[in-house]
């Protein structure tokens, strides 16, 4: 189930939660030209979107079947339920299931054997020209300075050599 904001309490980016593993989907063909064994049948919903629209967040499942997967965007997966065996541009299989997680960048093509209804949620991102990113990570950083200098770091990135003190109760 997706839980989202009413119109009373609408706000011009609202938090999104969601269940992957409950959440109804709906179908989700794969083109035809793609599906080289079987007859799988992906289903899909879009459970959020960021506000420029670059990125979004999908929870996907397949029925078994084997098919040729091109990426148009970048594309990070988690694996919910099931399994699915992913051939990469190399000939190198590698069996996925819950828990497992997997990048593919845009442009690549795998292999799916689904072997097992398969359910995943995928972190999907339009790539940008290296440039351009480079001048919105600089634009964002000048922007955390100006209007909040104890914002302008990833609070997600690691630094090596930081020491962190961590107080533990007696």
């Amino acid at each position: 189930m997706v839980h989202e904001n009413t119109p009373e309490t609408a706000v011009p980016h609202p938090v999104v939660f969601a269940v992957p593993a409950d959440v109804e989907l709906h179908p989700a063909p794969i083109p035809a030209h793609w599906i080289t064994e079987g007859s799988p049948q992906a289903r899909s919903k879009r459970l959020g979107t960021s506000a420029d629209g670059t990125a979004s967040i999908m929870a996907w499942s397949c029925t078994p079947g084997r098919f040729t997967w091109r990426y148009r965007v970048d594309e990070i997966l988690h694996i919910l339920s099931g399994e699915v065996i992913v051939t990469d541009e190399k000939g190198q299989g590698r069996r996925l299931g819950p828990g497992d997680m997997v990048f593919f960048p845009a442009g690549s093509v795998s292999d799916w054997h689904v072997t097992e209804e398969v359910r995943k949620l995928a972190v999907c991102r339009h790539s940008m020209p290296r440039p351009f990113g480079f001048a919105l990570r600089a634009w964002n950083k000048l922007a955390a300075m100006l209007g909040n200098p104890a914002e302008a770091s990833d609070p997600l990135q690691s630094r090596p050599g930081v020491i962190v003190d961590r107080v533990t109760a007696a």
